[in-house]
C-alpha cells in the first residue's frame, strides 16, 4: 500500500502545480492586457473541474488494477506449501 500512497501524493502535487501554473499564466496575461485572457480564464475554470476528476479516476483505476497478476503466484506458493 505504501507504493500506492506515493503515487497518490505525486498525482496530487502534479495537479496542484498544473492548476497553479495555469492560473499564474492567466493572471500574468490578464495584467498585460492580452485579448485572449477571457478565453484563458474560461479554460482555467474548466480545468479546475476536469483535472481533479481525471486524477481521481486514475487513482481508482490504479487501485483496481494494483493486485492483478499477483494472484496466480500466491496460489502457486500455497500449493507448494501444502505439498510439503
Amino acid at each position: 500500500m505504501k507504493h500506492f500512497d506515493k503515487i497518490k501524493k505525486a498525482a496530487a502535487w502534479a495537479g496542484i502545480l498544473l492548476l497553479g501554473g495555469i492560473y499564474l499564466v492567466t493572471f500574468i496575461l490578464g495584467l498585460s492586457g492580452n485579448p485572449a485572457t477571457q478565453s484563458l480564464l474560461m479554460a482555467c475554470i474548466i480545468c479546475t473541474v476536469i483535472i481533479p476528476v481525471l486524477l481521481y479516476a486514475m487513482m481508482i483505476l490504479a487501485r483496481t488494477l494494483e493486485g492483478r497478476g499477483r494472484e496466480p503466484e500466491k496460489k502457486k506458493e500455497q500449493e507448494q506449501t501444502e505439498k510439503k
